[in-house]
């Protein structure tokens, strides 16, 4: 028998004041089996930064032709495309093809060896822009991680101030590719 997701509900606020997006979205986020709170909640900080009513979660590790998040304009096209790891340039290059633009945060310790490795190979990809998350920042999210979640994002001039209660993560997501 296969293990079924694990439901988590989110009620985020988002104070994005480089963007001007004051919000709050109810949430609902499957976790895959294999995915971790780290990955989880990686993907809830992307929802953060991108905020949008259009903005939606795929089907993420369970779908090879959906990515972690994304943004569709009304005819079905698909305006933004978020992928959060650490994957391979054939993935990336169909996705860029595919979206307007197509964002990746990494946040593994092991970031800058993936992408010394595949960073060459994305050099056309004119649409895409990867980010850095430390791996200390998305681990201190994943304590953040619980089934039911109260959450205030705060971003100011590139800072990103997560919180829960009284616990408190702050970060400022580096760029590999502009």
């Amino acid at each position: 028998m296969a293990l079924k997701a694990t439901i988590f509900k989110a009620d985020l606020q988002v104070s994005d004041m480089d963007r001007n997006h004051y919000a709050t979205h109810g949430l609902t986020i499957a976790r895959h089996p294999s995915e971790t709170d780290e990955r989880m909640m990686m993907r809830l900080l992307a929802f953060a930064l991108h905020a949008d009513e259009a903005l939606a979660f795929g089907k993420g590790l369970s779908a090879d032709d959906e990515p972690d998040l994304w943004k569709k304009d009304l005819t079905g096209a698909v305006e933004l495309w978020i992928e959060v790891g650490q994957p391979d340039d054939k993935r990336l290059l169909k996705a860029c093809g595919r979206a307007q633009q197509v964002l990746v945060y990494s946040y593994s310790s092991a970031t800058s060896v993936w992408w010394n490795q595949i960073g060459s190979k994305l050099d056309r990809a004119k649409n895409l822009r990867v980010f850095n998350i430390p791996s200390s920042a998305s681990q201190s999210l994943a304590k953040l991680a619980q089934r039911n979640m109260q959450l205030q994002c705060t971003i100011q001039e590139g800072q990103v101030w997560f919180s829960a209660g009284d616990e408190t993560v702050q970060l400022e997501p580096g760029m590999l590719k502009a």
